[in-house]
């Protein structure tokens, strides 16, 4: 199984859902236009799509993007809402949570 590393200092969700026809250029257009952020860091950026049931998440590795994608069968990710700004950033143990079905809100993790 493949997982982003717990260990991650810093991790950028975009709140706003994201049209997932979008690959690995239209989200660091996204990243860098709509974030105002670099999509060349050593970072991840995560996007979901409206139904809440697809996460991508972005990141440059030493030479070339990498795309991370999962879909959930019955469930929807608990996304962030009512944040202010466009960004919420997390750490590398936060994102796992929130792979794994604990939601995130304004104030820390319900």
């Amino acid at each position: 199984m493949m997982r982003p590393s717990t260990s991650l200092p810093r991790v950028f969700l975009c709140v706003e859902p994201v049209d997932f026809r979008k690959s690995i250029d239209g989200l660091s257009m996204i990243v860098q236009e709509q974030l105002s952020l670099d999509p060349f860091e050593p970072t991840l950026y995560c996007f979901v799509n409206r139904r809440a049931d697809k996460i991508k998440i972005l990141g440059w590795e030493r030479n070339g993007f990498c795309l991370w994608y999962k879909r959930l069968e019955k469930q929807r990710f608990h996304w962030p809402t009512n944040v202010d700004g466009d960004v919420l950033t997390l750490d590398g143990r936060q994102l796992n949570w929130l792979l794994d079905g604990v939601g995130v809100c304004q104030d820390g993790w319900s």
